[in-house]
């Protein structure tokens, strides 16, 4: 109970009310339920009840799909333990020390949660030995199968002493995990805690539609109109992930990535980093981020829309966890709007629509944030009095030089607190630009081709002026090659880091194309561009006069 306490539970959660009765029978069992219910507590307390200490040779197993999760659970245990003097429990998964996980096995532990691969190969070496096992776990039953492991549980289920307990959990039921349940579960009591009651009051699901190239200037808008805390961004490739996070550096954002790519050390500090503050924006892949469980997650993204609706439950599970309040904002092209339904009837509940902040809402949002800066330094001024005083007498003698009012003192310190940056967003949104400029492009000038006419663009719209901070290139693209002002803007933007809005018109002819680029790209930028291909094809950047 103490540890319990510790840890800040007050009253069992639904899943937990419903399993621990059962587990502390020795009853086999089926739980069905999503991440962040609470589940792990519900099979690690009764567990840890039954443990005998005495015998220091594993008790208790948990499979778990990834590290991630292998490692939590095994601080969920320890700290559930916390109490139990002499208590060992060892996560063993791929990417930590062998030698060292042989070493803790021979010493003796009484709970050992790990991955399956990493498990069988303890197991076929001999450093673990199940014969005296009383209890497995197989932990996110569903991501097991997914992830291609489901062989690798059934090796270990059929190497299990005869008298034994089995305990599944799984947020989905498949209907291989249906499979395993009757093949090896003796008369389980099922348990089914339902997503839509967990998730329909504390995780808000909205999305939005976007065009593919504007995905990064949407993506930074929706940071900054909504997020305040903790922020995961899925992705769907590892090329993508990495994409997205230099670009939100680039913005000035704290970002850290976790895909495939990533060593298990590294991800283990990018993990804690995440879970104190350091970090605020993750961008993962699916993979790479089960099993995270990070409480100050408030916002969760879906950059790319998920393969399947499991994948959307899982990813928008990681917030609204501990009893907060979530948000999940899904991006989707209009090509995946069909997407939709299915995801909804997932989750049961609609995935209400929502409008890319504009740059009015975006300017407010800054305001404010300004303004809360402000009141606060005011409120709480945590400089010392000796430093108060230097700073008075600083802006004092600033004033009396260049005979300014305290007002114009004001003003110059905001601009530098704001950083040098134009405080407002002006101008049209280009993902609004964009559609313009696709409409006059591409349609007119498809109809104009199919009626037999030339496909050239209009001379009034070709000949406009050069915005005078703009430089007109030219590049070997044309509708013949099918390109769209879509690939070239989303290309670029990629490549180089620019922002959406900072490419100017665009062009596109039957072999070739123009561009409008800031005056002020590098060198370095421009002979990367001369050298990028697009639609398979190198877009050889050139400087027109």
């Amino acid at each position: 109970m103490q540890a319990l306490q510790d840890r800040g539970y007050s009253q069992p959660s639904p899943i937990q009310a419903a399993a621990i009765p059962e587990l502390l029978l020795g009853r086999d069992l089926v739980g069905q339920a999503q991440t962040g219910t609470g589940k792990t507590a519900a099979f690690a307390l009764p567990l840890l009840e039954r443990i005998d200490l005495q015998c220091a040779a594993p008790q208790v197993l948990v499979l778990a799909p990834t590290r991630e999760l292998a490692g939590q659970v095994a601080e969920a245990f320890s700290a559930y333990g916390a109490h139990l003097k002499g208590l060992r429990i060892l996560p063993v998964y791929g990417g930590a020390d062998f030698r060292d996980q042989i070493h803790q096995l021979r010493r003796g532990v009484h709970v050992v949660v790990g991955t399956p691969g990493r498990v069988m190969d303890h197991m076929r070496q001999g450093t673990l030995v199940l014969s005296g096992l009383s209890c497995l776990v197989l932990d996110e039953a569903d991501e097991m199968l997914r992830m291609g492991f489901i062989d690798d549980v059934e090796w270990v289920l059929e190497h299990l002493p005869d008298e034994r307990q089995l305990v599944l959990f799984s947020a989905t039921m498949p209907r291989e995990i249906r499979s395993i349940s009757r093949s090896h579960l003796r008369e389980p009591a099922e348990i089914t805690i339902k997503a839509d009651a967990r998730d329909s009051g504390r995780i808000r699901q909205r999305h939005l539609i976007v065009q593919g190239p504007h995905k990064l200037e949407v993506l930074s808008r929706v940071l900054e109109a909504e997020s305040d805390s903790g922020v995961i961004i899925f992705a769907r490739t590892k090329s993508i992930s990495v994409t997205i996070s230099e670009a939100l550096e680039r913005h000035g954002y704290n970002v850290a990535v976790l895909n495939g790519d990533v060593a298990q050390a590294q991800r283990e500090r990018t993990v804690e980093r995440l879970r104190n503050g350091s970090v605020d924006i993750l961008v993962a892949t699916d993979v790479a981020a089960r099993g995270l469980d990070v409480d100050r997650i408030g916002l969760v993204i879906n950059y790319d829309v998920p393969f399947d609706s499991e994948a959307y439950v899982h990813r928008i599970g990681r917030t609204g966890r501990a009893g907060r309040r979530g948000d999940a904002i899904l991006f989707l092209t209009p090509r995946e709007r069909r997407f939709l339904s299915g995801l909804e009837r997932a989750v049961g509940q609609p995935i209400e629509a929502m409008e890319v902040p504009s740059n009015s809402a975006i300017n407010q949002h800054r305001l404010d944030r300004l303004r809360s800066r402000l009141t606060d330094a005011v409120r709480h001024d945590s400089g010392s009095a000796d430093e108060r005083a230097l700073l008075s007498e600083l802006l004092q003698r600033v004033a009396g030089e260049l005979d300014c009012s305290a007002d114009e003192l004001a003003l110059a310190a905001l601009q530098l607190a704001v950083g040098g940056k134009p405080l407002l967003v002006q101008g049209d949104e280009p993902w609004r630009r964009m559609a313009s400029t696709r409409t006059v492009g591409r349609s007119t000038e498809g109809r104009r081709e199919r009626r037999g006419g030339s496909s050239r663009p209009r001379p009034d719209l070709d000949e406009r002026p050069i915005e005078a901070d703009m430089q007109r290139y030219r590049i070997e693209l044309g509708w013949r090659d099918r390109v769209k002002p879509g690939n070239i803007v989303g290309a670029i933007a990629n490549e180089t880091g620019l922002q959406g809005r900072r490419i100017g018109r665009i062009r596109i002819f039957d072999a070739h194309s123009t561009v409008d680029l800031p005056r002020d790209i590098s060198p370095e930028m421009v002979t990367s561009l001369h050298q990028l291909r697009v639609m398979n094809k190198p877009l050889q950047l050139s400087k027109l006069a």
